[in-house]
C-alpha cells in the first residue's frame, strides 16, 4: 500500500508524465527499498485503477487522465493532494450542481423511512454541532451522502461515496464561516422537501444550497471568514 501510495501519488502529479514508461522493476526497489513483490503488487493495483497499463515489449506505462478510475478513493485522495485548492472547488462544485439538485429530486421521489430517518439523523447531529467544526463537518457530510442514498438509484450511491470523501477539505474551508444558522435552514429546508415528497421544490432548495455555499467559500477564502 506505501508503494503504490508513492508512485500514485507521483502519477497523479505528474512527474510520470503520460505515456512515460515507469522505471523496472529492479530500479524500483532500489529506489524505494522494497522488495519485487512490493512493487509488483501496488504496479497491479494502479493498473486496476486505470492509471497505468503493461505492455509487452515496452513496460508499464502511463495512461491518459481519461482512463482514470476518479471515482477511486485512492485516486480520489491523491487529486485532493496535489491539486490546487482553488481548482479542486471549482471542480467539485461543477460536479455537485450537475448531481445533486437531480438526486435531492429522485430522492423526494424515492426515498423509504429508514432514508429519511438517516437524513434526519445527519441534520440534528448539524444542529447539535453547535461551533464544534470537526463534528459539523461529519453531520454535514452525512446528511449529503444520505441524499444520494435517497435516491434508490445505485448509480447515484458512488457519486455520494465519492463525495464523502473528496468534500471533506472543502467542507474543511466553510466551517471557517460565520453561515452555519443560515446553512441549518438551509438544510432543514431541503429535509423537509424531501421528507414531504416535493421533488421539484428539493431540487429548488439544493441549487440555493448550493449557491450560497459557493458564495461563502469564496468570502472566507478572500477574506478568511
Amino acid at each position: 500500500m506505501r508503494v503504490a501510495d508513492v508512485l500514485g501519488e507521483a502519477v497523479v502529479r505528474g512527474e510520470y508524465p503520460v505515456g512515460t514508461v515507469l522505471p523496472g522493476e529492479m530500479q524500483l526497489c532500489d529506489v524505494l527499498g522494497v522488495s519485487r513483490t512490493a512493487v509488483r503488487e501496488a504496479v497491479r493495483g494502479l493498473v486496476a485503477k486505470g492509471l497505468l497499463e503493461s505492455r509487452p515489449k515496452r513496460g508499464t506505462i502511463v495512461r491518459h487522465q481519461m482512463y482514470w478510475n476518479h471515482l477511486d478513493a485512492d485516486v480520489l485522495r491523491w487529486r485532493i493532494e496535489t491539486t490546487d485548492t482553488a481548482t479542486y472547488i471549482d471542480k467539485m462544485f461543477d460536479l455537485r450542481r450537475a448531481t445533486e439538485p437531480e438526486a435531492a429530486f429522485l430522492a423526494a421521489c424515492h426515498a423509504r423511512p429508514e432514508d429519511l430517518e438517516r437524513m434526519a439523523a445527519a441534520y440534528r447531529a448539524m444542529t447539535d454541532a453547535g461551533s464544534e467544526d470537526k463534528a459539523w463537518i461529519e453531520a454535514d457530510l452525512a446528511f449529503h451522502q444520505s441524499i444520494y442514498l435517497a435516491t434508490r438509484n445505485e448509480f447515484f450511491w458512488p457519486i455520494g461515496h465519492m463525495l464523502a470523501i473528496s468534500l471533506q477539505k472543502m467542507f474543511s474551508i466553510s466551517a471557517r464561516g460565520h453561515h452555519r444558522p443560515r446553512a441549518l435552514v438551509e438544510h432543514g429546508d431541503l429535509l423537509n422537501a424531501i421528507s414531504e415528497g416535493k421533488p421539484e421544490l428539493a431540487r429548488a432548495a439544493s441549487l440555493t444550497l448550493l449557491g450560497n455555499a459557493a458564495s461563502d467559500i469564496d468570502r472566507i477564502r478572500i477574506k478568511g471568514r
